[in-house]
């Protein structure tokens, strides 16, 4: 093989006097240009420049510096689509107990699915838990041993009561779709410590993907380089294995084929940047067929560790999800920017069988849940805390909304409800063992420090070192952020 090619692309094409000789030029021109357009680069609506990361389209994944320095360098993001009940989980109402089977004072008596009924105290008994004393009800006995690590938001609310936009806007900022994640927004701000795995892994459930699909973790707008790629530990990527009939040797030459044949197409288009981020994007793939198999391999991990995960009890999904979230463990451990661990799905509804939408058996089919999320995800934070991963990871446990302090009509469930719910954080930069907001008696409506999604997702990039104000990206005429216009970072939380 000529040793020109393995020169990068931008390399053999200053190699030629004549392209070299253009290149200069228009460096020059560039220079000055850029000089004109950093004078006029005004400040936006909030007094603030944007800050556009500089992406090389030959490594788009290489880390890249914060807009400021923070100690989280990694994010867990773990969802729970379907809507937990907060008080019958993390938020303590008292008053719920007291006016249990009384019609709701100041209610609606039309909600989301319909006529709303009498009051309904919570479905499990509420204990002091931790050094803090903080009331977590007995449907997470596990978590609720971590609560000294957690920082909890009480006062969320949204802007809708449908599960598609709801969770759009706790992952995307917007309730409608096209709209680029979390995950990508991170992505693509500070790349990847990681150079054989992709930056961003999206673990689905083991029923499936939740109601809004990959538009939970996809790249909208963003270069498609950032939007998370989704596996899990039962299903690796698709089209990942070499076929049998197809030798290492095929294999080997194929792909040089196909370098020698983009390298000359680079050497006559060297602005096709789209080719370039292909090009960096199947050499991903090539290093992913080795580095997949092994981190998708738990056999190696002691036993110790399956059965704190939770592996070999319970209920099938159980297992499946405990597989998941060792998975997740392994990622963020090989320096994975962002990894979203989902639990529960949402392809046709589920009511409570596939995810947390209780509307009817609000105690059979949370308890369900519960059973299946509640070891594997505690030990996950438990172990990431043993091993020294929390000094550099940021964890969300988040829902879309919570549910109502009243049952439906049916007696049996709990209706959608956008007023009032909580989701925390803990790892790297966070308070431990602190309460944020307050909802009210009822847990109905948020009530002191109401905090909106796009002040959550402010919050959650702050703690990745990035500023939402000023992570933008130039896209139909609008500089778009995470946080479209709005959020303000909840400093009461930082560490």
């Amino acid at each position: 093989m000529n040793q020109a090619e393995h020169i990068s692309f931008k390399g053999r094409h200053l190699l030629d006097r004549r392209n070299f000789m253009r290149s200069t030029g228009m460096t020059f021109g560039g220079l000055g240009l850029a000089h004109l357009l950093a004078v006029e680069d005004k400040p936006n609506f909030t007094g603030k420049v944007s800050i556009r990361p500089q992406i090389d389209p030959d490594r788009p994944y290489a880390p890249r510096k914060p807009h400021f320095p923070m100690p989280a360098r990694k994010a867990l993001v773990i969802f729970c689509p379907g809507a937990v009940s907060h008080v019958d989980t993390f938020d303590y109402k008292p008053m719920l107990s007291k006016l249990h089977g009384q019609k709701p004072p100041n209610m609606p008596a039309l909600t989301f699915e319909g006529p709303s009924g009498n009051i309904a105290k919570p479905f499990w008994d509420f204990k002091p838990r931790g050094q803090t004393g903080k009331m977590v009800s007995d449907l997470l006995p596990n978590m609720a041993e971590l609560v000294d690590d957690f920082s909890f938001f009480h006062a969320l609310s949204t802007q809708t009561s449908a599960h598609p936009q709801g969770e759009n806007f706790m992952n995307t900022g917007f309730t409608m779709e096209g709209f680029p994640s979390f995950g990508a927004w991170t992505t693509y701000a500070l790349g990847s410590e990681c150079s054989d795995l992709p930056a961003f892994v999206a673990i689905s459930d083991p029923r499936g993907m939740a109601r809004s699909g990959k538009n939970n973790f996809g790249s909208g707008f963003l270069p498609a380089a950032f939007q998370g790629t989704d596996f899990t530990a039962k299903s690796p990527p698709p089209n990942l294995t070499r076929p049998v009939s197809y030798s290492p040797a095929d294999d080997r030459s194929t792909i040089d084929l196909l370098k020698r044949l983009n390298s000359k197409h680079l050497e006559q288009f060297p602005g096709d940047a789209n080719l370039a981020a292909r090009v960096a994007s199947y050499e991903l793939a090539g290093q992913m067929q080795m580095s997949v198999p092994e981190i998708m391999d738990l056999a190696g991990e002691p036993e110790s560790i399956h059965k704190e995960y939770g592996t070999d009890t319970g209920s099938d999904l159980k297992r499946e999800y405990a597989k998941n979230c060792i998975l997740a463990r392994r990622l963020i451990e090989k320096g994975v920017r962002v990894v979203q661990l989902f639990n529960g799905s949402d392809p046709s509804g589920g009511n409570g069988i596939t995810n947390w939408d209780s509307h009817s058996d609000i105690k059979g089919t949370h308890a369900m849940q519960a059973e299946i999320m509640d070891q594997p995800t505690a030990a996950l934070i438990r172990d990431m805390k043993r091993r020294g991963l929390l000094e550099d990871t940021l964890i969300v446990w988040a829902t879309e909304f919570g549910r109502m302090p009243f049952l439906q009509g049916n007696g049996t469930g709990r209706d959608h409800n956008p007023g009032a719910y909580t989701c925390f954080l803990a790892g790297a930069g966070v308070k431990k063992g602190f309460s944020y907001g307050e909802s009210d008696e009822f847990g109905f409506k948020a009530a002191l420090n109401e905090t909106s999604v796009y002040d959550f997702n402010a919050t959650i990039l702050h703690l990745m070192g990035l500023d939402h104000e000023r992570l933008t990206f130039y896209h139909n005429g609008l500089e778009r952020r995470l946080t479209n216009v709005h959020g303000h970072v909840i400093k009461d939380v930082l560490a």
